[in-house]
């Protein structure tokens, strides 16, 4: 029988037994860390991880697990358990010697066992092995969880169903061309499936891209892959499934509207790698996208598209694309945030970017005014004078986006604000309205 360790205590006439220390031993992965080693290692900078693959000349498993294993991880902004980490500070407070258990690159372990205070890294051999550097019957251990699945809710917020709203886009050439038969809006109502399920996918893949970028952002860190809440590993299965079903629903429409499609994917995975990276060039693109959503709609339903609705479209979206950029600066000005690392902009550029967002917002209004003006409207209303009362809703709605931007009172996204904001909400269905009687 193990004997226990005496201390002498001179106020006291008998010995008296010092309890082994305590250590709590916590597993990495599947406990402490709510995602994956391996995945993080893989796209804290997915670039240069591909560049160095592609340079290393020893293609294959083992020279991609070297190149992870020196991967750059930002420790400081993982995705930690926050149970489990209490759990370890309060036991540090107690004065107990915490360890991490990993499998695999021991290297990151090490790291972020540094980076936490902790006292040390052992493998799951060791464990078993009694090999360690703590009294093995003195542990407590904190062992991974079964069962990380994500829920619903966590899925929805990573598919970003919310976002769907923009996907209504395709509806309006059939609205504007009066042409609201059963045929074309079950074409422009696949149209939208369609463009919902590419849509998610390239959130994804997005979100893959950014997660650096996101888990230092002030709300961009509550995103379902930043927070840890959906394993990486699953958004990389359902990227190709979305798009597979993407595919699948253009090909009941037709081979061009899958072209539309395909255009646009591929402008949103050139905005993700390097587009969104530049000044300018990612308003403009965004532009293009939104705009790319009505050209999809009428080619999908079968309708003539408007030059007059194109070049409309073109000049809103870019003022919106511009008050997206300029809320996201404003606030990190009023967060204290330095210049964004992913983006081409600086805090100083606020007021060019307000002015900018106002003078393609007032582009927007003219172009409608010439619109209403001219010899086109006759053949589709009837009374094509009303459609001048839409001028001045239009003048209020663009001049509150922009003061509600400028009052830091707006979100990142102007679009989903106008479904959100009551009078946003009550100037769109004016225009509705008057749209309506004015056919």
């Amino acid at each position: 029988m193990e004997q226990p360790a005496w201390s002498y205590d001179p106020g006291v006439s008998e010995p008296s037994a010092t309890p082994a220390a305590r250590t709590l031993v916590i597993d990495l992965e599947g406990a402490l860390l709510r995602s994956e080693l391996l995945m993080e290692a893989l796209f804290s900078s997915p670039g240069r991880m591909l560049a160095r693959f592609g340079a290393g000349g020893r293609p294959g498993m083992a020279a991609l697990t070297a190149i992870l294993a020196g991967a750059r991880i930002d420790y400081a902004h993982l995705p930690y358990d926050p149970d489990v980490l209490n759990r370890a500070l309060a036991a540090r407070a107690r004065g107990e010697k915490i360890y991490l258990v990993a499998a695999r690159f021991a290297g990151h372990a090490a790291g972020i066992a540094a980076h936490l205070g902790f006292d040390g890294v052992v493998t799951p051999t060791d464990l078993a092995a009694g090999n360690l550097p703590f009294d093995r019957a003195a542990i407590e251990r904190i062992d991974a969880r079964n069962g990380n699945r994500a829920s619903l809710k966590t899925w929805a917020k990573a598919l970003r169903i919310y976002q769907y709203a923009k996907n209504t886009l395709v509806f309006v050439p059939v609205v504007t061309a009066h042409q609201m038969n059963l045929s074309t809006l079950g074409y422009a109502l696949l149209a939208f499936l369609a463009f919902s399920a590419c849509a998610s996918g390239a959130y994804l893949m997005n979100d893959l891209l950014d997660l650096a970028a996101d888990r230092q952002h002030p709300t961009k860190r509550h995103r379902a892959l930043a927070a840890g809440d959906l394993p990486i590993s699953s958004a990389l299965w359902a990227i190709p499934l979305l798009w597979s079903l993407a595919v699948t629903a253009s090909l009941f429409i037709s081979p061009l509207f899958l072209g539309v499609l395909g255009a646009y994917l591929a402008t949103t995975i050139a905005y993700s790698l390097a587009l969104k990276r530049k000044m300018l060039v990612d308003v403009v693109t965004l532009a293009g996208l939104y705009s790319l959503r009505i050209v999809a709609g009428a080619v999908g339903a079968g309708v003539v598209l408007s030059e007059w609705l194109l070049i409309f479209s073109l000049f809103v979206f870019t003022s919106l694309a511009l008050i997206k950029r300029f809320s996201e600066l404003s606030m990190r000005e009023g967060a204290g945030l330095a210049d964004p690392s992913n983006r081409d902009y600086r805090i100083t550029d606020l007021h060019v970017i307000a002015a900018m967002a106002a003078a393609s917002a007032m582009n927007a209004v003219t172009v409608f005014s010439l619109y209403v003006s001219s010899s086109a409207v006759t053949p589709l209303y009837s009374r094509p004078w009303m459609l001048w009362l839409m001028t001045p809703l239009l003048l209020y709605w663009f001049g509150r986006a922009l003061m509600m931007a400028h009052r830091r009172a707006m979100p990142d996204d102007p679009i989903l604000y106008a479904f959100r904001d009551g009078p946003s909400r009550t100037a769109v269905a004016a225009m509705i309205c008057i749209m309506l009687v004015a056919i």
